[in-house]
């Protein structure tokens, strides 16, 4: 089972820079870039949604299951 992380997509999307987001979700860019790399072994509810707020979309636009 794989839980995949895809705030670099949504990044993309919406044109919007690592210290940008981090900035606006008040989370240290190294802790971001684990978590945009996929890293984490976890995430807070509280920073999920400060990063869909941050980048307007769903949890369900950062997080993706795939089987292995």
């Amino acid at each position: 089972m794989s839980i995949i992380v895809n705030v670099d997509v949504m990044m993309a999307k919406r044109k919007m820079s690592l210290q940008e987001l981090a900035e606006k979700i008040g989370i240290t860019q190294a802790n971001l870039s684990i978590l945009k790399t996929g890293k984490a072994k976890a995430i807070r509810f509280s920073t999920l949604e400060a990063i869909c707020k941050a980048l307007d979309c769903q949890p369900g636009d950062i997080l993706e299951y795939r089987e292995d």
